[in-house]
């Protein structure tokens, strides 16, 4: 089971216990935080329409506040004498999925097949 995720303009493909590095968010470490979910997969069908996925979150911790890789910007033209670097070091956030949503119908059929 998997879901597609939307948090800082990007969409993550998450599985429970997977951990993700997203642009950051404005939360402490141990903190939890909610995703919005744009599709849903249980292995047998996908759930893609935005009404049916109204409401559902994946639920995440935070496991921590970092600075990414360094970036080089390099601006250069030539016969012009121009040349210019600049460096970017983005803050990010890992996160692990904790929990993510259950679709009624997988939950009605793992119950018949327990009985």
């Amino acid at each position: 089971m998997y879901a597609i995720v939307s948090t800082g303009g990007k969409q993550y493909k998450v599985a429970q216990g997977d951990v993700i590095n997203v642009e950051k968010l404005n939360a402490q470490p141990g903190d939890k935080v909610e995703l919005d979910v744009l599709m849903l997969n249980d292995g047998a069908t996908s759930i893609v329409d935005p009404s049916a996925l109204e409401g559902k979150k994946v639920v995440a911790e935070v496991l921590d506040q970092f600075k990414g890789e360094k970036v080089i910007i390099f601006k250069f033209k030539k016969r012009k004498r121009y040349k210019r670097t600049k460096g970017h070091r983005q803050n990010l956030t890992k996160l692990t999925i904790v929990e993510l949503p259950v679709e009624e119908a997988a939950v009605a059929a793992s119950t018949e097949d327990a009985e």
